[in-house]
């Protein structure tokens, strides 16, 4: 009963701190942005001067000896799923930890996806998906995911995000709008399944990082742990060599990321763990606005 009251106040707490987002930042821009799966046909009626030839039904035009046109209404029914990182580097955080600083970006996107009447659905992943809730409207649905965001305890804290996103794949039929939220700490080789995911559907990346993870301080002689295999590493920090090529290796990692992604045409967005998320995520809209 408590821990379901804790819940219940950290639901609340997040929907009043995304409320300004959604409702000035975000919701015109998310409307234009993400239009709908495409275009159904609505109906038939006469042609009028100025109509798109290339729109005549010929069959129904030659049936009734005058020129009719097919008209097409945009398909609304938009689904919106996140892919979420619960693997354990996600609990590492200078400041606010990244698992934290994701669960808020989703409660802005799902709430703005709220405002919108679409389907909201979710997969909560380590090494694989251990979570998969269908895309539903309304904001009991959102609530219910929320709550299993806040409550879920990952099985594995490792993440393979080649093997999820073949998952998801194989789950998700119907076009929709995928945003990727992560660290992408993973060895594994993901682009060729991302690739494949990107052909059907609309896929958003978004890096959840901290500052501390591309700065080490010069604190001297340390023990680094890794948060997702538990390996243990002796290193001086204050070395300017080690230093060199902890920030040269960070550097690249990200730079092939953003390399890979250009190739694939898929968004990139960065979001550090203690910077204010509304910044990059508005200037995602604004620049999805503009194509």
């Amino acid at each position: 009963m408590q821990q379901t009251q804790e819940i219940l106040k950290q639901i609340k707490k997040l929907e009043i701190s995304t409320k300004y987002l959604v409702n000035q930042l975000i919701t015109g821009n998310y409307r234009s942005t993400f239009k709908g799966q495409g275009i159904e046909f609505s109906e038939l009626r006469e042609y009028r001067t100025g109509d798109d030839i290339r729109s005549i039904d010929w069959n129904v035009t030659a049936r009734y000896n005058q020129p009719y046109i097919k008209e097409f209404v945009e398909e609304r029914d938009l689904q919106v799923y996140f892919l979420l990182d619960m693997s354990n580097s996600g609990s590492f955080g200078n400041k606010i930890p990244k698992k934290r600083k994701a669960l808020e970006i989703v409660a802005s996107l799902m709430f703005a996806a709220l405002k919108n009447n679409d389907n909201i659905g979710i997969f909560l992943f380590t090494e694989k998906v251990e979570k998969f809730i269908a895309a539903r409207k309304g904001k009991k649905h959102v609530m219910h995911i929320l709550s299993s965001i806040i409550s879920f305890k990952p099985k594995s804290k490792t993440t393979n995000l080649k093997t999820t996103l073949v998952q998801v794949t194989q789950i998700l039929k119907k076009r929709c709008v995928l945003f990727i939220l992560s660290d992408f700490f993973d060895s594994n080789d993901y682009i060729k399944p991302l690739k494949i995911l990107r052909r059907k559907h609309d896929v958003i990346i978004l890096k959840i990082s901290d500052l501390r993870e591309q700065e080490i301080p010069k604190i001297g002689l340390i023990e680094l742990e890794d948060e997702e295999t538990g390996e243990q590493l002796l290193v001086d920090t204050s070395d300017p060599g080690f230093q060199k090529k902890y920030t040269e290796d960070v550097s690249n990692n990200e730079s092939q990321l953003i390399l890979n992604l250009t190739k694939l045409k898929i968004d990139f967005i960065k979001i550090l763990s203690d910077e204010n998320y509304e910044i990059p995520l508005r200037k995602f809209f604004k620049k999805r606005t503009r194509r």
